[in-house]
Order: structure tokens, then C-alpha cells, then sequence
């Protein structure tokens, strides 16, 4: 399901302006054991664990969708490989719901990454998709805000759950394909910031 009721950076965020995106249940949790360096590419502590390896490669483009966006964090957090959003013990309590499978990455100067993870699995006995959530923030954006989950286009589940909630399409489509290579499934994810985001203060030039 979509993120809902988000927390602002008050340091940024001027008063009586509204949240950028609207709102994102948890998308500020993105700050706590953020590390101080970030990188284009990480690894999550998914990849090493049972199930199938998963590269997830794109661009992050302004609102003009040609321009690549330097310097964006991307927070993602997933289920495991059997679905549940599973903490480790020495977890802050507060992104206990975010499961260990959490990480970041930094677009670099051309406005790519790449995140080495495990597929994730559907909640166990639920019909929606496997999903990656996905929260971004932009250096000169006062609060953060979340995109469309990367879902994958072989996903059984996929076609049922988007008639009954059709694709909001922020950021672009969460939908990926995916492809196989030594047995490590690859996909590219690409991302606008600000399409179809609420509140969004930059416009198209």
C-alpha cells in the first residue's frame, strides 16, 4: 500500500508551506542510522542471505526528465525472502517495522545507483505484490517523500492488485522487468523527481 502521513524536516521546511508528496507513514525514519557517508551503490544485508539475488540499477532525472539528479538519497526498505519485515535485535526499536533489509544510496554525478539486495517476498497469505519501498530525499527539497514501489512485472499478484489500486505513478512507474544473469536477477528502476508528487516546489522548465 501507498505511504501515507509524513513527517517534515522542520529545519527546512518554512512555515505554513505543505509537505512535499503530502504525507508518507515512515518515510522519516530514512534518518535514523543513516550512515555519514553515503555511496551510489549499496549492499544490503539481504544479499547474502537465502533467496534470489536481486540488482536493482537506474537514473534519478529532474522534472524534465532528460536532466540527471546528483546527490538524492534513496532510502529503501523490503520484506525478506519469506515476507516479513524481519529486525535483527540490535535494531533501533523505532525502524523495527522496517526490518533489516533497510539501506541508502547517493546518486552520483550522472544521477545513478545501484542496490544489491534479495527479492523480496509477498506478505505471507496476503494478496499484495512483493515490493521495495522507496523514500527520497532531495538536496534542496525541505522534507523527503515517498515513490512508487518498485513492483515486478512477473509478479502474479501484480495485475489483480492494480485494477483495485491503479499505479499512482510518482516518480514514474514502479514496475520493472527483470533479467537474468548468472543467476542474479537485474532490473533497472529508474526515477523523476517530482512527477506526480504533491506539493512539489520545483516546475518544468
Amino acid at each position: 500500500m501507498s505511504c501515507n502521513g509524513q513527517q517534515a524536516n522542520e529545519k527546512l521546511l518554512p512555515k505554513n508551506n505543505p509537505i512535499v508528496g503530502g504525507g508518507c507513514d515512515g518515510c522519516e525514519l530514512m534518518y535514523i542510522g543513516i550512515p555519514k557517508e553515503l555511496h551510489a551503490t549499496d549492499t544490503s544485508p539481504g544479499w547474502n542471505e537465502k533467496g534470489q539475488k536481486l540488482i536493482v540499477s537506474g537514473t534519478v532525472f529532474q522534472l524534465d526528465q532528460k536532466t540527471p539528479a546528483p546527490n538524492v538519497i534513496i532510502y529503501y526498505w523490503q520484506t525478506d525472502n519469506a515476507g516479513y519485515y524481519s529486525p535483527t535485535q540490535k535494531m533501533d526499536e523505532r525502524v523495527k517495522r522496517h526490518g533489516h533489509i533497510r539501506g541508502w544510496v547517493k546518486t552520483d554525478k550522472n544521477g545513478k545507483y545501484t542496490i544489491k539486495t534479495v527479492r523480496p517476498a509477498p506478505y505471507p497469505n496476503d494478496v499484495l505484490p512483493a515490493h521495495i519501498h522507496l523514500s527520497i530525499k532531495e538536496p534542496d527539497v525541505a522534507n523527503e517523500y515517498y515513490t512508487d514501489e518498485i513492483n515486478f512485472e512477473d509478479d502474479k499478484l501484480l495485475t489483480a492488485h492494480f485494477k483495485k489500486y491503479p499505479q499512482e505513478k510518482r516518480g514514474g512507474s514502479g514496475v520493472v522487468k527483470i533479467k537474468v544473469k548468472d543467476g542474479v536477477q537485474i532490473t533497472t528502476h529508474n526515477i523523476v523527481l517530482g512527477l506526480n508528487i504533491p506539493n512539489y516546489p520545483k516546475k518544468f522548465r
